[in-house]
């Protein structure tokens, strides 16, 4: 029987069990104690806390994200830390009041679509065997199994459909060659009927439901998916009143999909919904006479020539860092201020070997 430890999370004086082979965070999470976290598999450092007493496993830590002066001055991120005793961590919460917690459950789904959308690029859509409730941007993870000798691993992926979908889920999945989750997995033998273990929510870039400033919302690759469930959520739901603008990024247009339903969706609502495809590596010569549906030049080339200040807006980042990174500084550099930007980095498993540590000027 695996032993049990208890851990005290400070400055709430609250107390969780937590097994020796369970992260920190997961047994906080499906207690109801909301910690801070984004990645969940040690490599972004947005869970970073500081252990005031006992002792533990710090697991799969990228260095890069906790290095080892911070382990050995008591800090662990609490998304791959396992307990060896009983322990007490101090976190930085910072729970936004506004927003309700969800606490983490594991699911059984039955996958009801797989779809390609764009090159290298699937829809999947998974049927719960219960509604999960979630905030719209938050993320579910997936038990990818065992296989070929390797053991069971974890893999996550945002959720695209609204909040008020709860049982049938949207997903947008890019392969990874060689990943154990796409390449050996979701494009390597999942199908339709096929059952899928999943467990959350999880993740706090979420839609600010109580803020209606305009929002610009930029998305590059599959960082599209959390995006498309807040723009979903505030138009159709009625969750903000706040105009909306969405940057699509991608090289060509072989990469974009979901095109035409952000079209749709634009003159539908018309005054409060503006979509924006970007095309880096296509011109308006490639496109023809579509090319007036499209914006040349990298995705941030064409923010800083649409908005001369950005000032009185808020700001959603998703998708790959590099991509994060160059938005970040765009709309920096059109006076919208670091704490009204929310951002989320697509990590994947090699991240952790080349080093993928958020930007310091941004709390998620």
């Amino acid at each position: 029987m695996t032993t049990t430890h208890t851990i005290t999370v400070e400055p709430l004086g609250r107390e969780v069990e937590c097994r020796e082979d369970q992260s920190i965070l997961d047994a906080c999470l499906r207690s109801g104690v909301w910690l801070p976290h984004s990645c969940t598999h040690g490599t972004c450092a947005t869970c970073k806390a500081e252990v005031l007493d006992g002792e533990v496993d710090h697991g799969a830590a990228s260095s890069f994200a906790l290095m080892d002066y911070e382990r050995d001055e008591g800090k662990l991120l609490p998304c791959v830390a396992c307990p060896r005793s009983d322990v007490v961590i101090e976190a930085d919460l910072d729970v936004d009041e506004s927003m309700p917690v969800h606490p983490v459950e594991d699911y059984s789904g039955t996958v009801v679509e797989l779809s390609e959308i764009a090159r290298d690029t699937v829809r999947l859509v998974v049927e719960l065997d219960r509604e999960i409730g979630f905030n719209a941007g938050q993320y579910l993870k997936f038990q990818v199994p065992a296989r070929d000798g390797l053991p069971a691993v974890d893999r996550t992926w945002s959720i695209a459909s609204p909040p008020t979908e709860p049982r049938r889920l949207e997903f947008h999945i890019r392969n990874v060659p060689g990943g154990r989750g796409t390449d050996g997995w979701v494009f390597g033998g999942l199908s339709a009927g096929d059952t899928v273990a999943v467990s959350g929510p999880y993740g706090r870039f979420v839609l600010k439901t109580d803020d209606d400033r305009p929002a610009i919302l930029v998305g590059g690759g599959t960082g599209l998916a959390p995006l498309k469930s807040m723009i979903r959520h505030a138009l159709e739901d009625g969750a903000s009143a706040g105009h909306l603008t969405l940057y699509q990024g991608a090289r060509s247009r072989e990469w974009l999909y979901d095109v035409e339903f952000f079209r749709s969706l634009a003159a539908r609502y018309r005054d409060r919904f503006t979509y924006r495809p970007c095309l880096s590596e296509e011109t308006a010569e490639d496109c023809g006479a579509d090319a007036g549906a499209y914006g040349f030049g990298l995705v941030t080339d064409v923010i800083a020539a649409d908005h001369p200040t950005l000032s009185g807006c808020v700001g959603y980042l998703c998708g790959p860092p590099p991509m994060v990174e160059a938005a970040l500084k765009t709309l920096m550099s059109r006076r919208l201020f670091p704490r009204d930007i929310h951002r989320e980095d697509f990590f994947n498993e090699g991240d952790k070997a080349s080093g993928g540590v958020r930007s310091p000027l941004i709390k998620r």
